[in-house]
Order: C-alpha cells, then sequence, then structure tokens
C-alpha cells in the first residue's frame, strides 16, 4: 500500500506535468496570429496564451512592421501593418519593411455583403437582446435582394449570393454553424471583428452610400442579361 508521503509525491509530480503540457507557447502563438484571427470562444487556451504572452507578442511582430489587435470585450485578436508604415490612403511609405500581410481587394457584392452585416449587427447591439447574432441563408439573401433587379429566375440569385456568403465565410467574418437537422437552412454568425474592419464612421455613412451601390449592381445585372 502506498504511503501517505509517497501519495503526496505523486500528485506533485503529476501536477508538474500537467503544468508543462500548458506552458504558454510563443512560437504556436505567432503561428496562429500569422494565419489569421484569434477567437477567445473557439480558442480559449491559445487566448490564455496571449494574455500571458502579449508584450513578447507586441515585440516579435514589431520588428515584421506588424502590431497587434487585440480586442478582450469582443474576444479577439489579429496581426495588422503597423500604423506608421502605410499613408492615409493605405499604401506603403517609401524605405518601409515590406507588407507582410496583403491587402485584399474585395468585389463589390462582396463589400456590400459586409457592409449590410455591419448594420445588422449595430441595430442587433442596440436591442440588447443577445451577445451573438446569427442569421439564416435566407437571411441574408433578404438583405442583398434589395439591391438587385426583379429577377424570374430565382435560384440564379440565391446562387449568386450564396457565393459571396461563402466568400465571407472565407474571410472569416461570418461563421457556418452545425445544422441540428438534415433538411435545416444554413445558419450562420456574425463574428464581431467585422467591428474592427467597417468603423462607425463608414456606418454613419452607409445610407448615403447605399443609392450608389443599388445603382451599381443594377447595371452590372443589366448589362450580364
Amino acid at each position: 500500500m502506498m504511503s501517505n508521503e509517497n501519495m503526496t509525491q505523486l500528485k506533485n509530480s503529476l501536477a508538474d506535468e500537467s503544468s508543462l503540457s500548458i506552458e504558454p507557447d510563443l512560437g504556436t502563438l505567432l503561428v496562429v496570429l500569422l494565419k489569421g484571427v484569434l477567437y477567445q470562444d473557439t480558442d480559449p487556451m491559445r487566448w490564455s496564451y496571449l494574455l500571458n504572452l502579449k508584450n513578447q507578442v507586441k515585440d516579435y511582430v514589431k520588428v515584421l512592421g506588424l502590431e497587434l489587435v487585440q480586442d478582450d470585450a469582443e474576444g479577439y485578436a489579429f496581426l495588422r501593418t503597423r500604423s506608421d508604415q502605410v499613408d492615409e490612403s493605405g499604401s506603403e511609405q517609401k524605405g518601409d519593411i515590406p507588407r507582410l500581410i496583403t491587402r485584399r481587394q474585395l468585389s463589390f457584392p462582396v463589400s456590400l455583403l459586409l457592409a449590410l452585416l455591419r448594420k445588422k449587427l449595430a441595430e442587433f447591439d442596440a436591442s440588447g437582446e443577445d451577445t451573438r447574432l446569427v442569421l439564416m441563408r435566407e437571411d441574408m439573401v433578404e438583405l442583398m435582394r434589395l439591391f438587385h433587379p426583379d429577377s424570374t429566375n430565382e435560384a440564379k440569385l440565391v446562387d449568386k449570393i450564396e457565393r459571396h456568403i461563402n466568400k465571407v465565410v472565407e474571410l472569416g467574418f461570418l461563421r457556418k454553424l452545425k445544422n441540428t437537422t438534415s433538411n435545416a437552412q444554413p445558419s450562420y454568425e456574425v463574428r464581431r471583428i467585422i467591428k474592427a474592419f467597417i468603423d462607425g464612421q463608414w456606418l454613419a455613412e452607409f445610407d448615403a452610400k447605399l443609392g450608389e451601390y443599388q445603382q451599381y449592381l443594377i447595371k452590372k445585372d443589366t448589362d450580364s442579361e
């Protein structure tokens, strides 16, 4: 039978091994951040690493021309080109470090969908109903339908909008949720990081831009017929 002293030694040994297994790993954390966005709700362990290694991460990425953006309230973090490395137009300043994280050129419909989702999230937050905004595919189809001319080919329109939705999922602003039933319509969570890319100033000008967006899409649809 194991003595009390041996039992204590065994417990201490197991505790030491456990603490080693969750030792914050700067290298792994940097790889995750360089690949994309770190979310607290989907990766709580690495989020805890970030809380412990925040200063080291900032120092490391600074030499790469990057800066850490972390929002503890919304639960996300990502890397972006340092603000002192770009001018007002978003272009690299001459003689600075080459851009490590490339800028993505989005299609007009995808930009529109992002704007509509950001506006929807602002309305949702104002209602104070919940913390997660979940939309069905049909909800987003209806949002986009207003900016397309009347079409007799419903299937073609839905297919086109679904491609835009998939692109937004790829960009990380939507997360597709698992369906509870086989015949359920796809549902998506609007990721709160969208607030970091579409700010309040742009949103304030949103209504003025909607007319321009609608005319553009009508022209595109008419030209493609």
